[in-house]
């Protein structure tokens, strides 16, 4: 559509969309927006330098890996391959009997991982290149699945909301056990394969586990598929690949986020410009938003990491060039 990439234009010489990578807007199976810029890049902490996107370019998707993690996890539940979302957390993790015999951690559920509710502490607000962000001590620890479900108890689980990538984490270690499979491998078969996703990478930590919570890297046209996928249902070309329960499950508003928005099983759930949203969304910008009422998939990534303003590029690409491009 000639007035998106208009917009588009125009939103970029104004500066409001800064540190813009590429953008991917999918409606109905059309492609009406596709954009592709330079800037320095990254793999978790590893500079890449300047990179000149283009549509074969893998980016790293951050935060939205934990989005993908819990479709992952769904899919897995259909198949009977993993606890219920109420199943106790730490039976499932019988070599650690001294904090399954703790009575202020015997309410952990599956669920409570799932909405980010353990009640423990966990401080990810740090910049993710220093050690004591809980995620970076995680994949710092000798056993990172110690390490989270023993951090101090401040709370009732299912309490609060409190961003953890080491509930993710948790989530992970449950797939690889149910489905006998390491997490990436487990995503290609399931998920990625299917949608005729085959140029991917899942960043491990130092002991070779795939971080569940935020090493995805994938092109923005592929990601703009999970969306898609995910407005159809979890349906793909004949083939049922995501429960539809589970999806009605994991859009279900659970608990209030700190900025406003609503939190389901790992996806974020907002209003704006009165469309219901739902959104994948990973530190430096990365986006990956769903407007079920408008068939709509928008993938964005974008540098701007740890930058605390990193969220306008993204929202004003879907405010200021996407939604009024559709009428």
């Amino acid at each position: 559509m000639k007035e998106l990439h208009d917009r588009l234009a125009e939103t970029l010489r104004e500066g409001r969309i800064d540190g813009l990578h590429a953008a991917v807007a999918v409606r109905g199976g059309e492609t009406l927006l596709e954009y592709y810029g330079v800037g320095e890049d990254f793999v978790w902490n590893t500079s890449l330098g300047v990179v000149e996107f283009g549509p074969r370019t893998l980016h790293d998707v951050r935060s939205v890996t934990k989005s993908v993690t819990a479709l992952l996890y769904g899919i897995a539940l259909g198949d009977g391959l993993v606890p219920d979302t109420g199943a106790p957390l730490l039976r499932q993790f019988p070599e650690y009997p001294d904090l399954a015999a703790d009575s202020a951690r015997a309410g952990l559920t599956v669920e409570h991982a799932l909405t980010m509710s353990l009640g423990l502490e966990w401080r990810e607000e740090l910049p993710y290149d220093n050690p004591t962000n809980a995620e970076i001590a995680m994949e710092l620890a000798p056993d990172r699945y110690r390490y989270v479900l023993s951090r101090p108890v401040v709370e009732p689980p299912g309490t609060r909301w409190t961003y953890c990538g080491g509930a993710t984490a948790l989530l992970g270690r449950l797939i690889a056990d149910g489905t006998g499979q390491p997490l990436a491998e487990y995503g290609r078969t399931a998920l990625f394969a299917p949608l005729g996703i085959h140029d991917l990478e899942w960043t491990t930590g130092a002991d070779g586990v795939a971080s569940a919570a935020s090493g995805l890297r994938l092109t923005p046209r592929d990601l703009a598929r999970i969306g898609e996928v995910v407005l159809a249902g979890g349906a793909w070309d004949g083939r049922r690949i995501v429960p539809a329960g589970w999806l009605d499950t994991m859009f279900r508003p659970r608990l209030p986020t700190g900025w406003g928005g609503e939190y389901g099983y790992h996806w974020y759930l907002e209003t704006i410009a009165g469309h219901r949203v739902v959104s994948g969304i990973g530190n430096g910008g990365q986006r990956l938003i769903v407007l079920p009422d408008l068939d709509l998939a928008v993938a964005i990534t974008a540098g701007n990491y740890d930058d605390p303003d990193q969220w306008r590029t993204p929202v004003t690409l879907l405010e200021r060039v996407v939604l009024p491009a559709l009428g």
